[in-house]
């Protein structure tokens, strides 16, 4: 039996705010949260510009052993991951709590504790193997936030990383998704987490030609999806975190509940390492997927949250992909990338979107594209250009891809009983 899934608590850190409010509020208003990279000395770098999360101080939800124990990327799911528990008012055991082994985690991240790498490599190179740091594994490895989540509210069901790029979070939920309808938990933390903006992410994403240079001295018009003069993504960081629950327990409880996952689509381009199908086959069959599952007709969507990278070769391929996946309704749907405010949060950038398709079913509100000034001629739909709208929307479909050639696609549905 399928049962229906429903989100009930949401929570977020990234360059546009330290709470999920605070951040809605920022994308309302056209908001950048791109500004100088400041976490190194980047002035032998070409992209000298990022998506930091500034004046961030996690004591505010966690003690200070805890941060001390973990990477930044870590930090960033737990501290998303309270907020999402207490707005889903949910505590372990007791009235208004879960059943520890019928609640998983799944949670995505696609590069995991790189700082923690950089740090220790430089100890073992200047002072030899006894001068890294014996917690040095356990914070890099990419499982750990997943890890720290489940040890922090006692949760004994399963425990899963999923690592797919920059679609690792979109991933993660659609599996969470998938282990909330099917029965195999009641109810899960899901959603994505990155902390990447160090020496070595930023310098080997610049020898790749892949983040943009250009537009360095106005970091806040730097990040232009669909633009003619996009030159390529802006590193981010933050975690965007969901709690799913089943519905009838949710219902049980009380649970506000803030919309429903309807449908998960996943594939694989098998085209190139860094390279998506130019064609976007690969991309428009996730999306296809995506709405056959959750039995809505194609042209019920109303507004697709592009991965919308700005660059050169994703806008175009993602355009030709919603053409195909859409037919002549694409030309009816509102498309915008949030990341034009955001910056790319890589693992996290999934999960971050999909609050935003949330936020926008509950306001009725289309965020915008920031900095789409001068379309590129291939892209041609209404990308909701510099400034939100107010509109009638019922179903959302959020897209991520990543490198290795994935594909992951979410439907978001305005919850009606």
């Amino acid at each position: 039996m399928e049962r229906r899934v429903v989100v009930t608590g949401m929570g977020t850190v990234n360059p546009l705010g330290k709470r999920v409010e605070e951040f809605w509020s920022n994308i309302q208003k056209g908001v950048s949260g791109i500004g100088p990279l400041t976490k190194f000395d980047c002035s032998e770098y070409p992209a000298r510009i990022a998506g930091e999360i500034r004046d961030f101080d996690p004591t505010d939800l966690l003690d200070r052993k805890e941060i001390r124990s973990v990477a930044d990327f870590t930090t960033y799911a737990l501290y998303s991951a309270v907020q999402a528990m207490e707005m889903a008012k949910l505590a372990k055991g007791g009235e208004g709590g879960y059943d520890p082994d019928r609640m998983g985690v799944y949670l995505g991240n696609g590069i995991g504790g790189f700082e923690v790498v950089e740090q220790n490599m430089e100890k073992l190179f200047e002072k030899g193997p006894r001068a890294v740091a014996p917690l040095t594994i356990p914070k890099l490895i990419a499982n750990e936030a997943a890890g720290n989540i489940a040890i922090k509210y006692g949760i004994t069901g399963p425990c899963h990383t999923t690592v797919t790029a920059c679609a690792s979070g979109t991933d993660a939920i659609g599996a969470a998704f998938h282990a909330v309808r099917h029965g195999i938990v009641d109810a899960a933390i899901t959603g994505g987490t990155e902390g990447a903006i160090t020496r070595l992410a930023v310098a080997g994403f610049c020898r790749i030609h892949a983040l943009s240079t250009g537009y360095n001295d106005t970091p806040q018009t730097a990040c232009r999806p669909f633009d003619r003069s996009r030159d390529g993504f802006i590193l981010g960081e933050g975690a965007g975190i969901l709690i799913l629950e089943e519905l009838e327990s949710a219902l049980a409880r009380n649970a506000p509940i803030y919309g429903e996952i309807l449908g998960y689509g996943m594939t694989n381009d098998a085209y190139h390492l860094t390279a998506p199908d130019p064609e976007g086959k690969g991309a428009a069959k996730a999306m296809l997927k995506a709405i056959e599952e959750s039995k809505i007709d194609y042209r019920s969507i109303d507004y697709i949250n592009a991965h919308g990278t700005s660059t050169t070769a994703n806008d175009i391929m993602e355009t030709k992909a919603i053409k195909l996946a859409f037919k002549e309704h694409a030309y009816s749907l509102k498309v915008s990338s949030t990341k034009s405010m955001t910056s790319h949060l890589v693992g996290a950038a999934g999960a971050v979107e999909a609050i935003v398709c949330l936020l926008a079913l509950r306001d009725q509100y289309y965020p915008c594209t920031l900095n789409l000034n001068d379309a590129d001629g291939e892209c041609d739909l209404d990308y909701v250009p510099n400034v939100g709208r107010s509109g009638t929307m019922r179903y959302a479909l959020s897209e991520s891809l990543g490198f290795g050639g994935h594909n992951g696609a979410l439907v978001i549905g305005k919850f009606d009983r």
